[in-house]
């Protein structure tokens, strides 16, 4: 290994420590994958020629042409990471449109319950089913708004805050749209949207069942209600759009985002094409209801939901970061360093495609799981064996891993972090209570997988 080589893991490891030390530093995490993915190039171009001699034996040139060649990779790279940071963007956009105007309210009404276990239950599968539509940041948000409606205990809603974020990372496995890590496997064409939904719901559907089995153990008695309806009178005020309106905008939106698979399907267009044509459409027709409003108030309302107001909500830190990040990946990935780590965990385990896959998911509670997939996926390009085809055992429970082993920590996932925030529950408190039961989960999905592959669905469907 070069000196170089160590200069660059050197220095991947020491901004992934920072990014894990966020909450200590208080130096925000994209500006140090930033900083990372620059860095990293940079000590790569001090001399390319032996790393492009490594990966890319066919290419023959030297001097300027290394150099040509080098900022030719970069750029492909660059390019495969803006698909999934377009897609991204679009359905981050899409999402906040309909629930700044109100399309998420009806979930308050079905989430009423009179016991604390019945309303568990509910929040398991409201969680479960919306985080597979929209992404598990997203709907951890809108359920922890809900439960701060619903439940007054601070104890309880620990409670159901903890089921939240396993709900959501469970939900968000199984759908090609539900969570970073699918989107990047499903950009890259490693898994399809009907093998992943077919065959990773099961075992991430039993992922949730057993912690909410569980969990509701910890819960006995009713609930006991405020009077809510000023709450509820109170989102009315600030919606701009009527009923029908904003049953359109919510047809529209979360509708889209559930028709982006059928898009890919049908066009072969990579699918934030897809993510982008809902937006358009949404951004399109909110206009024309805008155009109306005009004309009763006057053109001189401003009004604060516009899509061109709402742009400037998107978190574009979270963007930033998983561009440095999977920038920084994509260096390491070009010096070698994910070929030869794949290869000694092919060697450690003898090729056990669940015992690698199973770590790689203990790994993403620790560590964050979008530069783990982007590791993996240099560490493990598409084959023409079973296992490593386009929807073979290792892609599934890579997703499936990925985004569920994130559950074990609060840490481990976007879902967590979020809630940790909100809610204000401790590292400490969420370990000693929760980790157990998510593992547990975790553990039965996977088995639960090798199962159907095994004596089921030998083959993918």
């Amino acid at each position: 290994m070069s000196t170089l080589t160590i200069a660059i893991i050197v220095v991947f490891v020491l901004g992934y420590a920072l990014i894990a030390m966020e909450s200590l530093t208080k130096v925000n995490k994209a500006a140090v994958a930033l900083l990372m993915f620059v860095f990293c190039w940079t000590l790569y171009m001090f001399d390319p020629a032996p790393f492009v001699q490594l990966m890319h034996p066919d290419f023959t040139g030297t001097g300027d042409k290394v150099v040509s060649f080098v900022n030719t990779l970069i750029t492909e790279h660059l390019g495969d990471t803006a698909t999934t940071l377009f897609f991204l963007m679009g359905a981050m956009t899409i999402v906040e449109i309909v629930d700044q105007n109100g399309g998420f309210n009806w979930v308050k009404n079905v989430m009423r319950s009179k016991t604390k276990r019945s309303l568990l239950w509910k929040i398991a599968f409201m969680t479960f089913f919306l985080s597979a539509i929209l992404d598990n940041l997203t709907t951890s948000i809108v359920m922890v708004m809900i439960l701060r409606k619903l439940v007054q205990d601070k104890h309880d809603r620990m409670i159901y805050a903890s089921l939240v974020i396993i709900a959501a990372n469970s939900g968000g496995a199984f759908s090609p749209i539900g969570d970073v890590t699918t989107i990047m496997l499903w950009n890259a064409g490693m898994i399809t949207a009907g093998g992943v939904l077919s065959e990773i719901f099961i075992p991430s559907l039993v992922s949730m069942l057993i912690p909410a089995f569980l969990l509701q153990m910890l819960l006995k008695g009713n609930i006991q209600y405020d009077d809510m309806s000023s709450d509820m009178s109170g989102d009315r005020e600030v919606l701009e759009f009527n009923g029908f309106q904003r049953k359109i905008v919510f047809a529209i939106g979360v509708g889209g985002l559930c028709s982006v698979p059928l898009f890919h399907f049908f066009t072969d267009l990579p699918p934030f094409a897809g993510i982008l044509l809902v937006l358009g459409i949404l951004w399109t027709v909110t206009e024309v209801f805008y155009r109306n409003l005009h004309k009763k108030r006057g053109d001189e309302i401003q009004f604060s939901k516009r899509v061109s107001s709402l742009l400037s909500r998107i978190d574009m830190s979270t963007i930033l970061f998983f561009l440095g990040i999977l920038m920084a990946v994509a260096c390491l990935e070009e010096v070698g360093v994910l070929k030869e780590l794949g290869s000694g965990l092919n060697t450690t385990f003898n090729g056990n495609h669940y015992a690698v896959t199973g770590i790689i998911g203990v790994l993403s509670a620790i560590v964050d799981n979008v530069p783990l997939v982007a590791g993996s996926m240099g560490m493990y390009p598409i084959g023409i064996e079973p296992d490593m085809a386009v929807d073979g055992i290792f892609w599934q429970l890579l997703a499936y891993c990925a985004g569920v082993g994130g559950s074990m920590l609060i840490v481990g996932s976007a879902a967590g972090v979020v809630v940790m925030g909100l809610e204000k529950i401790t590292f400490g408190w969420y370990m000693k209570r929760i980790t157990w039961i998510a593992f547990l989960g975790y553990i039965a999905g996977i088995l639960s997988y090798w199962i159907m592959r095994t004596y089921i669905f030998t083959t993918p469907l």
